[in-house]
């Protein structure tokens, strides 16, 4: 007889009724709601009900599927997994792909395809042509699947974000104003950008690299500058995941021309990062000065996700440049300090893809100031995170703390050799062999 999931049913218990102000939330209210949150963010329909949210409380079944449990966090407000109770077959930290699912290994072929596709869409989009549309609603849809990123499954929204590329393009074959041509290409601008996000985080910048040439083109044809720059804060990404730092340093340099919004401080610390990378450190730390001193001007909107750089995201860049700088303790005070906001955020603002970054960050920092036991502490929140999550530099970035674990003079102790081996079973499911959908 299989134990009762007490830890789902107090969250279930705990959380208001949707139905009935005041009250607590039903088995069907609670189904209701993830599905209802499903398909407002992927627009697919799920046939979650009260008699499986039995079966979970009961225990009969310990690990649902990723799309349920993403909807389950969402809906009982918690942050990981294990706050509600599941845990993967084999227990925490063995997080085997679930048999019959479909999983991101099936986006290979269609990541070479698309990449493909984009290219061949370059020369359209240097051309002006015309379409009719209700422009509104790819904006909005786009907004919708930036804001979603890394917090729902990746398949539907890289479906999304395909679909829109591929009507914004449809439509400009047609005849439209001027005006409404430019809106066009900034949807396709956007939406090619975020597929060349989507293909980073699956461990190809090399079709990242298609999409973000179109995308420049189209962030020309729509004369966008916040399009501009975030293309090329985009490519600044690639290059400095292909260890390409100079090639990163001008991309970003280059989008600070056009920056607006929180484009500029995003890409003034990318350009700290990739000159201390490239062992530049004299400009690093003249760049880090203009970095710590910009401010953000928030007269325009910001779409979210990847595409708003808050300052704690730009706080964990920052303790990447002081850690390259070989200041550790730098590294420590700012990545503490970003941590401490993005805990601070709401649950519904806070960037987690971000967050597990920076508190890797934590973890480097600690090895260096020869501190095992924090950075014991820092890796183990990341440790936890969904297997649908661990994107290619999560996966990068958290290798780089057990190498230094190894070269530590903890290498022998035995909790070195436990946070190893924990590291060791992350890294065996990345994301782009992980279940992204039901």
């Amino acid at each position: 007889m299989p134990e009762p999931n007490e830890l789902l049913r107090a969250a279930r218990e705990r959380t208001p009724s949707r139905i009935a102000p005041g009250e607590q939330m039903t088995r069907a209210e609670l189904a209701d709601a993830v599905c209802a949150w499903l398909w407002e963010t992927t627009e697919t329909k799920y046939e979650l009900d009260g008699h499986y949210i039995a079966k979970l409380e009961r225990g009969a079944v310990r690990w649902p599927g990723a799309a349920y449990r993403s909807g389950l966090r969402h809906v009982l407000n918690v942050a990981d997994d294990l706050e509600l109770g599941f845990v993967p077959p084999g227990g925490p930290g063995v997080t085997d792909p679930e048999p019959g699912i479909s999983s991101v290994i099936d986006l290979e072929d269609d990541l070479v395809r698309t990449g493909d596709e984009s290219v061949a869409q370059l020369a359209l989009a240097e051309e002006s042509n015309v379409g009719e549309l209700t422009v509104e609603q790819l904006h909005a849809d786009l907004l919708r699947i930036t804001q979603n990123y890394l917090r729902t499954p990746t398949r539907p929204l890289y479906q999304r974000a395909l679909a829109i590329r591929d009507r914004a393009f449809r439509l400009l074959t047609g005849r439209q104003s001027p005006h409404q041509s430019r809106g066009l290409y900034d949807a396709a601008g956007w939406a090619l950008s975020l597929l060349g996000w989507i293909a980073v985080d699956l461990g190809r910048p090399d079709i990242a690299e298609n999409h973000t040439r179109t995308a420049w083109a189209c962030a020309e044809a729509a004369d966008q500058d916040d399009l501009r720059a975030w293309v090329r804060a985009t490519q600044h990404t690639i290059a400095f995941w292909q260890d390409d730092f100079d090639q990163a340093a001008t991309y970003a340099a280059d989008g600070l021309r056009y920056a607006v919004g929180s484009s500029t401080l995003f890409l003034t610390s990318a350009v700290a990062v990739d000159l201390a990378r490239s062992g530049r450190h004299a400009e690093a730390r003249e760049a880090l000065m203009i970095a710590k001193r910009t401010t953000v001007r928030t007269d325009g909107p910001e779409r979210g996700g990847p595409f708003l750089c808050t300052p704690e995201r730009a706080e964990g860049i920052w303790s990447d440049v002081h850690l390259t700088l070989g200041e550790a303790e730098l590294t420590l005070a700012h990545a503490d300090h970003a941590i401490a906001a993005f805990e601070a955020s709401p649950h519904l603002l806070r960037n987690f893809g971000s967050e597990r970054m920076v508190r890797l960050q934590q973890a480097k920092a600690h090895l260096h100031l020869d501190e095992l036991d924090g950075a014991n502490d820092a890796v183990f929140v990341v440790l936890n995170t969904p297997v649908e999550y661990r994107v290619r530099p999560l996966v990068h970035r958290i290798s780089e703390v057990a190498a230094l674990t190894r070269m530590s003079k903890h290498a022998t102790d035995p909790k070195a050799r436990a946070l190893h081996d924990a590291i060791r079973v992350f890294t065996r499911h990345p994301a782009s062999r992980a279940t992204v959908s039901k």
